[in-house]
C-alpha cells in the first residue's frame, strides 16, 4: 500500500499493491492496523455506503455538523473526480480543495477526515462508489456547500451542466455555510 499526502496533509491518497495476471486481479482493499498506522490516530468505521450515479451527476459537497464523519472512499465501477474541501476555520487550509481521479482501474482509495466537506463528480457513463464512514449517517446534521462556490473556487472538469439532487442545488455557500471551529 503506497500512501501520498495531498496538497491538504490530512488528505491521504492510497494506492493499494496489485497482483494481477492473466486470470484477474487480487488487492488489499482495507487493512485497519495500516490504515491507522498511515493517519497516525485510532480510526472504528461504522458503516460502509454504496451509490450508483450516472454521467455528469455531481453529489457534494456534504458534511455532518455533528456526529462528523470520516470517509474513506474508493470506486468499484467507472471514474469519478473526488473532491475534499477543508471546512475548519482553524486550519492553514481553511477552505482550500484538492480534487482526485478515482476510478475501477486505478483502484485509488481518498481519506476524507473530519471537518471536511466531501463530493464528487461522475466522469464515466456510470460509477459505483463506496465509502467507509467513522459515524453514522444523521440527517438532521447533514449540511451542503454549493458546488460551484466562487469562493473556493473548484475546478471541476466538466463540458456541461451537471445533473445535481434538489439538496445540492439548496446548498450554501461556504461563508454561510456551518463551519468546524
Amino acid at each position: 500500500m503506497n500512501i501520498t499526502p495531498t496538497a491538504i496533509p490530512d488528505v491521504l491518497l492510497i494506492a493499494p499493491k496489485v497482483f494481477d495476471d492473466e486470470r484477474g486481479f487480487f488487492f488489499e482493499s482495507f487493512n485497519h492496523a495500516k490504515f491507522e498506522a498511515a493517519i497516525g490516530r485510532q480510526v472504528k468505521f461504522v458503516q460502509d455506503n454504496h451509490s450508483k450515479s450516472a454521467k455528469n451527476v455531481l453529489r457534494g459537497l456534504h458534511y455532518q455538523i455533528q456526529q462528523t464523519q470520516g470517509k474513506l472512499v474508493r470506486v468499484v465501477q467507472g471514474e469519478v473526480f473526488d473532491v475534499t474541501v477543508d471546512i475548519r476555520k482553524s486550519s492553514p487550509t481553511f477552505g482550500r480543495w484538492v480534487g482526485e481521479v478515482l476510478s475501477a482501474d486505478n483502484n485509488k482509495q481518498l481519506w476524507v477526515p473530519e471537518g471536511f466537506a466531501h463530493g464528487f463528480l461522475v466522469l464515466s457513463d456510470a460509477a459505483e462508489f463506496l465509502y467507509k464512514t467513522t459515524d453514522y449517517y444523521a440527517p438532521e446534521f447533514e449540511c451542503s456547500i454549493i458546488w460551484n462556490d466562487s469562493d473556493i473556487a473548484i475546478k471541476w472538469p466538466l463540458d456541461v451542466e451537471p445533473t445535481l439532487s434538489v439538496k445540492d442545488q439548496q446548498a450554501k455557500t461556504l461563508a454561510t455555510a456551518e463551519q468546524f471551529v
